[in-house]
């Protein structure tokens, strides 16, 4: 299993699409997810230099970040299951 981390913020459309992407996704993965209007979402933006919503975080490493594409995150979640 692929534990991830999305960093998201209200009235955002790409978070929104985001988690769409994530719940469509045949990976196995546990997504948990970290409002920025949070201490805990304010502090990782800050380590990671997350510039806008959203961040996708794995391992405590930015590996996503704004607009995901489908293609995008299918390559990098194959990349993870194979590591």
């Amino acid at each position: 299993m692929i534990a991830l981390t999305l960093l998201t913020q209200a009235d955002c459309a790409w978070c929104d699409r985001a988690k769409q992407l994530l719940a469509e996704t045949d990976a196995d993965v546990e997504v948990t997810e970290v409002s920025l209007d949070t201490d805990e979402g304010r502090e990782l933006a800050a380590r990671h230099r997350l510039l806008f919503a959203p961040g996708l975080l794995h391992d405590d490493r930015l590996i996503a970040y704004g607009r995901l594409s489908q293609r995008a995150l299918r390559r990098e979640l194959s990349r993870l299951s194979q590591s």
